[in-house]
């Protein structure tokens, strides 16, 4: 694929410069942004790549609708499949499952490379598209699919590739860090907090696949799978988003020096002994609102800000930081990929190869060990503690810390602080144990008759 043509302009460029159309799949708040590089960078991008992008269209819904942007209006047109057949490189900035699949294979199938931004797709159908790339010596990008402009992926496909990433945990969605952020700086309730977001368009009109932990969940597999060489789907990812998160849990993790965040963690889990006697090695993957000593550096995150926390045995622990979401953040990360897939085929090279699969197991979450804490009202009176206390014990979990709050007093808990008839609340933080004896020991903690209710259950990294 690719022509050549004789005259350039601006830096200096081969006298018979290569030529690659590109194909542009959406034309959106990224994809605007995208097509605007293209366009009044052609030359520099010329030079780096070592051939000329050639925008050749804009596939999007409707071509008069109203955009930020103000591009060629005949770059637009309705016909992705045509646009897709002669293209070079395929840049897929559509969101959503389908027609984008579709898209992208077509593209693939016909020798093209691709650029993407879909964290969902990659997510759900990620073995298929890098199957189809390798069968027909294509390149399939997708800077942008994790945490907007910070470069992850390439690092950890690429620069880590000699090492063994044991962990990968990190804040992968700006809606929900702004959230919690917010609510931890102001005291107000999740709802507040949210309605502020949506007004201010952080949060979308829709916000359950922020809220729900959903779009970080996908961003957790596409991590997981690049860092433990493994397949990791969707599907595989525990996940708990933080409408549960009430003003009560953040004053409560305020008060323990603890922020709370919700981490996308992935890691890589010895998971008991092989048939040959050597320690089998398992994945987990969970999203969930976690507590986090304020002096850990996920905890300095705020508003729409990621960040991811590599840990690796060779290069220790590595942070990346940086704006999570946006048009021109985003298109950043996109037009990374595109000027190194350029690269790659201006010089004839073969295509990238896709994730290495080590096909290792699926760990569920009674193979991870953690910390909780646990919040719970109580009834005030004799016993109650030391009742509660017989159930950690019963199931070998430790309690590190206890709060008591009795008539909105926090403190140390001591006998002369209850009176009879009334309710306190207690919040134990647990030293690391099983999620299975964790999970067993607030169950039978909720069915003390002394317990009036369990107020949050929320796990502690980081200490």
């Amino acid at each position: 694929m690719g022509e050549t043509m004789t005259e350039t302009s601006g830096l200096e460029a081969p006298s018979a410069e290569k030529v690659l159309k590109v194909a542009l799949l959406g034309g959106g708040t990224v994809g605007s942004q995208v097509a605007r590089i293209l366009l009044e960078d052609a030359d520099a991008l010329a030079a780096r790549a070592g051939a000329r992008l050639v925008l050749t269209g804009i596939a999007v819904r409707n071509v008069d609708a109203p955009r930020d942007v103000e591009l060629p209006r005949e770059l637009y047109t309705t016909d992705a499949e045509k646009l897709v057949s002669g293209a070079d490189l395929v840049i897929e900035l559509m969101g959503g499952i389908e027609p984008a699949r579709t898209h992208i294979l077509a593209a693939l199938k016909n020798g093209a490379s691709v650029v993407t931004g879909n964290k969902a797709l990659l997510a759900q159908d990620g073995a298929a598209l890098f199957d189809a790339a390798s069968a027909n010596n294509a390149d399939l990008n997708f800077e942008a699919a994790v945490a907007g402009a910070i470069p992850i992926i390439r690092p950890i496909r690429e620069s880590l590739s000699g090492d063994r990433i044991t962990r990968v945990l990190g804040i992968v969605n700006g809606t929900t860090n702004f959230i919690l952020d917010a609510m931890d700086t102001t005291g107000a309730q999740f709802a507040d907090v949210l309605a502020e977001a949506q007004r201010l368009g952080y949060a979308e009109a829709d916000p359950t696949a922020d809220v729900e932990g959903l779009d970080a969940a996908a961003k957790a597999a596409i991590l997981a799978s690049l860092a433990f060489h493994t397949r990791v789907s969707l599907e595989d990812v525990r996940c708990e988003g933080i409408t549960k998160v009430t003003a009560d849990d953040i004053a409560a993790a305020q008060d323990a020096g603890m922020t709370i965040k919700l981490l996308a963690i992935a890691e890589l889990i010895t998971a008991g002994d092989s048939a040959d006697g050597t320690a089998a090695e398992g994945v987990s993957v969970r999203v969930h609102p976690t507590l986090l000593p304020r002096k850990h550096p996920l905890a300095a995150v705020h508003g729409a800000f990621n960040a991811v926390f590599v840990e690796a045995d060779n290069a220790g622990s590595l942070m990346f930081y940086g704006a999570g979401a946006g048009g021109a953040p985003t298109a950043s990360a996109i037009m990374g990929d595109v000027v190194s897939t350029a690269r790659r085929i201006a010089a004839g090279a073969p295509g990238a190869p896709g994730a290495a699969t080590r096909a290792l197991p699926i760990l569920g979450l009674d193979a991870v060990t953690t910390s909780y804490s646990i919040g719970l009202e109580v009834a005030d009176q004799p016993g109650v503690l030391s009742r509660v206390a017989a159930v950690f014990a019963e199931h070998g979990v430790s309690i590190e810390t206890m709060r008591q709050t009795v008539d909105g007093a926090p403190g140390l808990a001591a006998a002369d602080r209850w009176s009879a008839g009334g309710r306190a609340e207690l919040r134990f933080v647990t030293h690391p144990a099983s999620e299975a004896a964790l999970a067993a020991t607030v169950a039978d903690i909720k069915n003390l008759d002394v317990v009036e209710s369990v107020t949050s259950v929320l796990r502690v990294e980081g200490v």
